[in-house]
């Protein structure tokens, strides 16, 4: 992977801990069939839901790294939103599959192995403590990555009940605890996946990105020196960390030599407050309403 060092250990990081989380996932699946655990096949599909954070991430930052190719960029990054949106609509059937199940094995109560199921969770507990350690620092920067790390604690908490369950039914030998985590932690998948499906679907519908206020973005532009005011905004993603924006800006009757200066103080604002680097501004002059030369461009433009 081409990037500046610290995109790459990123990338790299991102990498070994979606082939981690998946060989885990295999691994916990097995396992939950063997012991007849449904809370860790229910865990096992959780993790899936990591899995698919984590494959968000890394998508994310591959596109960052890449040398700008508009044409794919646009398209391979709206890929990636579209199958987090279908992925999480898959996850949500999961779910309901596991309360359905969890219902009948409340009825039914069926043994499990409780070694198998300390030793996985213990195995789950101790995979995620680490991703979450090696993201700790690069969560902070990146909303891709942020998402990914609260899955693992997420996760890390699924694995600590499915502990504190295979201790309990050792000792109390009761067996409704296994259905009675398989719920919580279907509630735990719908609720990730419900996170994702409304994320995606903003970003489908172009919507406003996540995080950002119209009010907000408008009143920043409407200080910068030189606009008279902005109008007619429109933001929306790209993809699930690429922001792009249009508006149409009033400003003085100016030479283009100032006004380019004008354009690269508005575009300073955008990227460094707002993160939004692709921006089409369209200026248009106050003076043309004000000498009566027939100009159709009025002096109180409507907000669009």
């Amino acid at each position: 992977m081409h990037s500046h060092s610290h995109g790459g250990g990123t990338g790299t990081v991102l990498k070994w801990s979606l082939a981690a989380t998946l060989l885990f996932v295999a691994v916990e699946a097995v396992a939950g069939i063997e012991a007849r655990s449904l809370a860790l096949l229910s865990d096992a599909g959780h993790n899936f839901t990591d899995a698919l954070a984590l494959l968000l991430a890394w998508f994310g930052y591959r596109l960052e790294s890449k040398p700008a190719d508009e044409v794919k960029t646009y398209g391979y990054q709206r890929a990636g939103v579209l199958a987090a949106f279908v992925n999480a609509l898959a996850l949500v059937v999961l779910a309901v599959f596991i309360l359905r199940e969890s219902y009948h094995r409340l009825l039914a109560p069926q043994s499990v192995n409780e070694l198998t199921m300390f030793v996985v969770a213990g195995l789950g507990l101790a995979l995620n403590a680490a991703i979450m350690w090696s993201l700790r620092r690069r969560q902070r920067h990146d909303l891709n990555i942020r998402s990914a790390y609260l899955h693992m604690l997420g996760d890390a908490l699924g694995s600590i009940a499915i502990l504190a369950g295979a201790i309990a039914i050792h000792y109390t030998g009761w067996q409704r605890v296994d259905p009675l985590l398989s719920i919580l932690i279907a509630v735990l998948i719908v609720w990730t996946a419900w996170d994702v499906i409304q994320e995606s679907l903003n970003i489908l519908l172009e919507g406003l990105p996540r995080g950002l206020q119209l009010a907000g973005v408008l009143a920043s532009m409407r200080q910068v020196e030189g606009v008279l005011d902005v109008h007619d905004l429109h933001i929306w993603s790209l993809g699930s960390s690429t922001h792009a924006l249009s508006c149409h800006v009033r400003i003085e009757d100016v030479p283009p030599s100032e006004s380019q200066g004008i354009l690269e103080r508005l575009n300073d604002v955008l990227r460094v407050r707002f993160h939004i680097e692709h921006t089409t501004l369209q200026f248009e002059h106050a003076g043309c309403a004000l000498s009566e030369n027939g100009c159709s461009i009025s002096s109180t433009p409507s907000c669009g």
